[in-house]
């Protein structure tokens, strides 16, 4: 049967299944009342199989797309009444229902249906009861599963290709938080902007961007803490300074963030911090661990002082078995990088606070500290000198001299209701994870910190509206909802035994949908949509990179290319992952990166030849690479070792040049939305039951590319990325 093309939302119900069969057990056929008593026993005694664990499974093809929870002691007809909302952008000819007994090692497949995606192109809805077949697609004795579905193409969504159009744009649905209005957003290119680096800019309203200046604000913020300091990291470096730059003092920023975060405990500051347990870094022998995450420095430096500090591992959902989470709880990372104060109202005379987060791809670690200089050479006597990145050579160190690995990154403030919603997050996550309950009532607090109220008025040309999105799961989040309908209200979907949002997808999904004219990435990981890969020299789909993105992408393109619209996406990535470069993990996912763009360029080649217009396909998409170069000068740093002869560091030594390390999250749709947090676009940030994430979707209602291009924050803070990167500010920027 031939593919056809789903791209578009699904809703699907998975009811029950009926007169099932398990032909891997000797009690598998037997009646009902014999085979829960043979499991009871098996279980009580701990020996045998043990009760039976029955779930059933959505997939496009190959493509996984849904799973129920597991339902114990009904192995003949389990009962579900789960409801799926998904994204689907997939080539198939059938959607697949199968059914599996969990076990500890694998799952055993007791059979699948199939509904020909071709019924489903009509729109409307299908009930019905499906024979469960063999792999020969032969009915297995009685077994049915009761199933729901209907199909929205993409093409009638009324959201579809029109960008967020007005005020009244409720935000991404189906999600745990809703969006939030009369929010103020403060948006950050790196660590740090020395005064005078950013030319003019006009905005809209006669008004010119200004930067801002993370590490700077963030040291005023937990400085100026008086009740709580709220910290997650996947890295914490407690011998970091946050403030360096000696055009531009302040008094006590010498301080190292340990030193600080220790006086502000000591003045009676609740200060609470959840920072990824490296299980690589166990005992003497792996101090550093394979990420050098300094955890258990951290976690050492901090004993016994009145911070708590906590190491929690990431004992992710990932549908997998005993085995296989043995493996994930090294191999997967809490990722989210917040920072939650209390902080003084703009009018110093009251007394009154209110909660203000920041949010992004910073972590208050070492290697972060940059400007959009990204020196490699010039700094090492300096700024440099103590903070010392470069992990892409064997051996680096400052003994041996630069080049240093320039670090771009990007973050956010966030005030207003959606300040609170980060808050919240971190309090769901203290619960599960932070053991003694150390978090402060707020309710307690109401006369002092004000309760989530707009800091902006609705009039106001600066307000924004705010939403906050997740990928995590209730291994790592208290408080989600127990029944399936409850979940699904929420956006959540069921994993193997946890419940999972991956409501940051969802937010890529929406943004791209609703995109008119351009967007603009900046990240560290380009991967996915690995479903629909070119199998040469693969198995696609032992891949498993299955989130949507990059194929959202292309068929976007492809959209305008068959309206005969221009429409370009621009993506900024490193030129390869962190680390040495012919490594076995570092060339692995440069394949798998190399395979998503050719899947993507596939597709809009074959939408230009259809139409007939000889264009190049980087017209329409286009990746770049950062680098820097360093003319020697005098007075710089003279290092007293020489990296070995006839290496790659001795090499970009003389030649005096290396990439700048692109570690950034963010997305902007036309200039008027923007999405920023700690998710790369690969599978593990995308997944929610793999690295826990967070981030932030947003934009400002009166600054919409409506009847003219928006020129608010969004156009401004883009327009500075590129002369960052460019060096130049050029008419052509302005309508990309």
């Amino acid at each position: 049967m031939a593919q056809m093309l789903l791209h578009g939302t699904l809703h699907a119900t998975i009811f029950e299944a009926a007169s099932l069969s398990n032909p891997h057990r000797a009690s598998g056929s037997a009646p009902k009342f014999i085979r829960k008593f043979v499991e009871g026993i098996e279980d009580t005694v701990g020996v045998g199989k043990g009760a039976t664990k029955v779930y059933s499974t959505i997939d496009l093809e190959k493509a996984r797309v849904g799973r129920t929870r597991m339902i114990t002691n009904e192995p003949i007809n389990p009962r579900w009444y789960e409801s799926f909302h998904i994204y689907c952008a997939h080539m198939a000819s059938n959607v697949i229902f199968t059914v599996k007994i969990d076990n500890p090692i694998g799952a055993t497949n007791i059979g699948r249906a199939y509904l020909p995606v071709q019924e489903l192109l009509n729109g409307e809805e299908i009930d019905r009861w499906l024979d469960i077949c063999d792999n020969n697609r032969e009915p297995v004795g009685e077994s049915k599963i009761h199933v729901k579905l209907q199909y929205f193409d993409v093409s009638k969504d009324r959201n579809w290709a029109r960008g967020v159009r007005s005020t009244k744009y409720p935000g991404v649905p189906y999600t745990f938080f809703s969006q939030r209005q009369g929010c103020k957003v403060t948006l950050y290119q790196d660590a740090h902007v020395p005064d005078n680096f950013i030319p003019k800019i006009p905005l809209a309203d006669g008004k010119n961007y200004e930067p801002h200046r993370c590490w700077e604000d963030i040291f005023d913020a937990i400085s100026n803490a008086q009740h709580l300091i709220y910290i997650t990291g996947w890295s914490v470096y407690t011998e970091i300074t946050l403030v360096r730059d000696s055009n531009r003092p302040k008094p006590g920023g010498d301080v190292t963030l340990g030193e600080l975060l220790k006086k502000k405990a000591s003045e009676g500051v609740r200060v609470l911090m959840l920072v990824w347990d490296d299980r690589t870094s166990v005992g003497l022998l792996k101090r550093d661990g394979l990420m050098a995450t300094h955890d258990e420095e951290t976690e050492n430096y901090f004993h016994g002082s009145d911070v708590n500090c906590v190491l929690c591992p990431r004992n992710p959902d990932d549908s997998g078995s005993i085995v296989q989470d043995l493996s994930i709880s090294t191999m997967f990372t809490h990722h989210q990088k917040i920072v939650v104060v209390d902080h003084e109202l703009p009018n110093q005379g009251s007394q009154q606070r209110r909660i203000v987060s920041f949010v992004g791809g910073l972590d208050l670690c070492d290697g972060r500290y940059d400007t959009q200089y990204h020196s490699l050479f010039r700094t090492l006597d300096s700024t440099h000198h103590d903070d010392f990145h470069q992990p892409n050579f064997a051996n680096a160190s400052i003994k041996k001299g630069g080049p240093r690995e320039p670090w771009h990154d990007i973050h956010s403030r966030l005030e207003g209701p959606i300040a609170w919603d980060v808050l919240y997050n971190f309090e769901q996550r203290w619960r599960k994870q932070g053991g003694k309950d150390l978090l402060l009532q707020l309710r307690d607090l109401s006369d002092t910190i004000i309760p989530p109220s707009p800091v902006m008025f609705p009039e106001d040309r600066e307000t924004w509206n705010v939403q906050l999105f997740r990928s995590i799961d209730g291994g790592a989040a208290f408080g989600f909802p127990d029944t399936p309908e409850e979940a699904a209200k929420a956006g959540l979907v069921s994993g193997k035994d946890q419940i999972i949002d991956r409501s940051i997808q969802d937010a890529y999904i929406h943004a791209i949908r609703r995109a008119k004219n351009f967007i603009y990435i900046e990240n560290q990981y380009f991967l996915g949509s690995s479903y629909a890969w070119k199998p040469e020299g693969i198995k696609p789909e032992d891949i498993g990179a299955l989130h949507l993105i990059p194929k959202e992408l292309a068929l976007k393109v492809v959209s305008k290319i068959e309206a005969g619209e221009r429409f370009t996406v621009y993506v900024v990535v490193p030129m390869w992952p962190e680390g040495v470069p012919e490594s076995g993990s570092v060339q692995a996912i440069l394949d798998w990166q190399r395979r998503t763009m050719e899947m993507m360029y596939t597709d809009i080649t074959e939408a230009l030849q259809a139409k007939g217009i000889e264009a190049n396909p980087k017209d329409y998409l286009t990746f770049f690479c950062l680098g820097n170069r360093e003319v020697k000068q005098g007075g710089e740093y003279q290092p007293e070792e020489q990296p070995e002869a006839d290496t790659d560091y001795s090499r970009a030594q003389e030649a005096r040049r290396f990439m700048i390390y692109v570690h950034t999250k963010m997305m902007i749709v036309d200039d008027e939305y923007i999405i920023i947090g700690s998710a790369n676009i690969n599978q593990r940030s995308m997944d929610g039951a793999r690295d826990s994430e967070i981030a932030m979707g947003g934009y400002q209602p009166y600054h919409l590319a409506t009847r003219q291009p928006a020129r608010g924050q969004i156009h401004g803070f883009r327009m500075a990325l590129w002369y960052e990167h460019l060096g130049t500010l050029d008419d052509v920027f302005q309508r990309p």
